[in-house]
């Protein structure tokens, strides 16, 4: 039996395989997950919501018979909901507040064999590329403490990367599972639009920007759990083309000779810090190496200079949305007190919104989507940074001089890379290649075809086992 450090440090795949051998029943491999966070989540602040007790009684079993029978799992406090679970997706106004059912994803996580033992902190609505939200105060990361780890699925990020859960639920909506993966070390892949159900509440989110899958350590956990939760449900809007073959086997299968185009251009053309270039460059390069035709390209959309103005307009109305749901669940008002200003601010942008630029809007995302897939013709996979910078200070985003959309402003400039794949419904993968001179994280992001996981699976396998990052662990036991 490994020891309880190294036991941190296996995948869910690894840790479900010793419960499958009976080297280890789901409940100790629950208690030595228990004892770390309650060692670590008081620095991390990752955990924001415990179930322990419920998680006890779930790994006494019996348990499902799934692929991850009795790994422990955590989910992130927005979307994912679980019966008579407190839910606050961050925010004051639903404090306190808890759903009456599972969401079909969390009963597939069940349905897997997972022990989900907490939730997870979340910026409020998970509108900031960062973790510090006011109702639960801000999450570090395990690699640098005084530094984000992203956002907005960053509590996820945190507790995988030090060690609390194997994996961990997430959701994207502009990059919230790969901007994280990016800050702390982690394989994050947002599945193409429809990939993974929302229901029974939710149809789609904000038209389709939302995705829901996790954050793992490995390539081969994010591809079997995705093989455990996909596939629509009865009654959804629409569903992505189905899969060929189980995603795990992908992960082990050998690519074959990709046409991969890489370019760090942004759609404003802000900067992009050398690290940042250096880790997309290593990646090239290591492609290159590995046999795949690696060329500069990148795909011109009309009116991508406008980006940022046209994503806010569609985070803004969902945003708009997502508080008027809020009242109806709570039955008061809209209240500035129960937001915080960056909220507020883009609420009250939201209510401005008339349905015909939104619509405008929604088209504009639909032509680029056509012009994606055209360039996508041209080349098997695309990649970029994942950000433009590294992992920023806490407090990077924090609102001063009673100017709230200037943190907005801060966040686009951090993120110009991943919003665009939500716009399009593309598959993208922020992959965990690279680490600078100060030992910070730098992630590489790749984009794939629409409802093709497939290859990026196929080629994260590749890139995993040419450069392993299994063996690198944040600095945290040794502080």
């Amino acid at each position: 039996m490994p020891d309880h450090d190294e036991l941190a440090f296996l995948d869910a795949t690894a840790q479900a395989e010793l419960v499958r051998k009976g080297e280890l029943t789901p409940s100790e491999l629950l208690e030595s997950a228990i004892a770390r966070a309650e060692k670590l989540n008081p620095t991390l602040n990752a955990i924001i919501t415990p179930l322990y007790d419920l998680a006890r009684q779930t790994a006494a079993g019996p348990l499902p018979d799934g692929p991850f029978k009795g790994a422990p799992f955590l989910l992130k406090d927005i979307m994912a909901a679980q019966a008579g679970v407190p839910q606050a997706c961050g925010t004051a106004a639903l404090k306190g507040h808890a759903p009456k059912r599972d969401a079909t994803l969390t009963a597939r996580y069940k349905a897997a064999g997972l022990v989900i033992f907490g939730r997870t902190n979340t910026p409020e609505f998970g509108l900031l590329p960062t973790t510090e939200p006011r109702l639960f105060g801000p999450t570090k990361n395990p690699w640098a403490l005084e530094r984000t780890p992203g956002g907005s699925s960053g509590g996820s990020a945190a507790a995988v990367a030090a060690g609390l859960a194997p994996m961990a639920h997430a959701n994207d909506g502009g990059g919230s599972i790969r901007i994280p993966a990016s800050c702390c070390g982690l394989f994050g892949l947002k599945p193409t639009r429809a990939r993974n159900p929302k229901g029974p509440v939710v149809g789609d989110a904000m038209g389709g920007m939302l995705e829901e899958h996790a954050l793992t350590r490995s390539v081969r956990d994010s591809a079997l759990l995705l093989d455990c939760t996909s596939g629509p449900e009865p009654g959804d809007p629409y569903w992505a083309p189905p899969k060929e073959r189980p995603y795990i086997q992908e992960a082990a299968t050998e690519p074959g000779r990709l046409r991969i185009a890489f370019s760090a251009k942004t759609a404003a053309g802000g900067p992009v810090h050398p690290d940042c270039l250096a880790a997309m460059e290593s990646a090239a390069k290591l492609c290159a190496e590995l046999g795949h035709i690696v060329e500069e390209d990148a795909p011109s959309l009309r009116g991508q200079q406008d980006m940022g103005r046209l994503f806010t307009i569609l985070w803004t109305a969902g945003l708009v949305g997502n508080i008027h749901a809020v009242a109806m669940v709570t039955g008061k008002k809209p209240d500035p007190a129960d937001y915080e200003p960056l909220t507020w601010a883009l609420y009250q942008r939201g209510l401005e919104v008339k349905a015909g630029d939104y619509l405008n809007v929604v088209a504009a995302t639909q032509l680029w989507s056509r012009q994606m897939a055209a360039f996508m013709a041209r080349h098997d996979v695309w990649l970029t940074p994942t950000l433009a910078e590294p992992p920023l200070p806490l407090g990077s985003f924090d609102v001063v001089n009673n100017k709230p959309m200037d943190a907005w402003t801060r966040g686009a400039a951090f993120v110009p890379y991943t919003p665009l794949q939500n716009c399009t419904g593309q598959p993208a993968m922020s992959v965990p290649l690279y680490w600078n001179d100060q030992g910070l994280p730098i992630g590489c992001h790749f984009v794939g075809r629409f409802g093709d996981e497939a290859t990026l699976f196929r080629l994260a396998g590749q890139l995993e086992r040419a450069r392993p990052w299994a063996g690198r662990r944040p600095p945290l036991d040794a502080a």
